[in-house]
């Protein structure tokens, strides 16, 4: 299991790249592995508002269909369009295959989230 340690991460298993007042959001090594081969993804719309926790799009695999979940509040102002037409490629880089990027309401919401450490450690413990 691969875990950066320039990002953070939910326990949800999403990762965060924050840059500025921007998070790029993406699902975790862990998730990816758990899910096995993706083959849809579906994607919320530049300008979709969502707050903390609030579900942002699907990804469905071989065995299972999930629900993705937005670990802060913010506008999308970034979608990857070519993830839904290429979602295998989450399984064949899920940390470059980030998914949108959003403006952050309130940067505050980044202490709920864990640190590369503390993903680790949860990772571990949920087994």
């Amino acid at each position: 299991m691969t875990i950066l340690n320039e990002l953070l991460y939910s326990k949800e298993h999403e990762w965060v790249k924050v840059e500025g007042n921007l998070a790029r959001l993406g699902i975790t090594d862990h998730a990816q592995s758990e899910l096995g081969d993706v083959v849809y993804l579906e994607l919320p719309e530049v300008d979709d508002e969502f707050s903390a926790d609030d579900a942002i799009g699907v990804v469905e695999s071989v065995k299972a269909a999930s629900d993705l979940y937005t670990p802060v509040s913010g506008k999308v102002v970034e979608v990857n369009e070519e993830l839904p037409d290429n979602p295998e490629a989450i399984n064949e880089d899920p940390y470059g295959s980030w998914m949108i990027v959003l403006e952050m309401d309130d940067d505050s919401e980044l202490k709920n989230l864990l640190s590369p450490e503390e993903y680790k450690e949860f990772c571990e413990q949920e087994g």
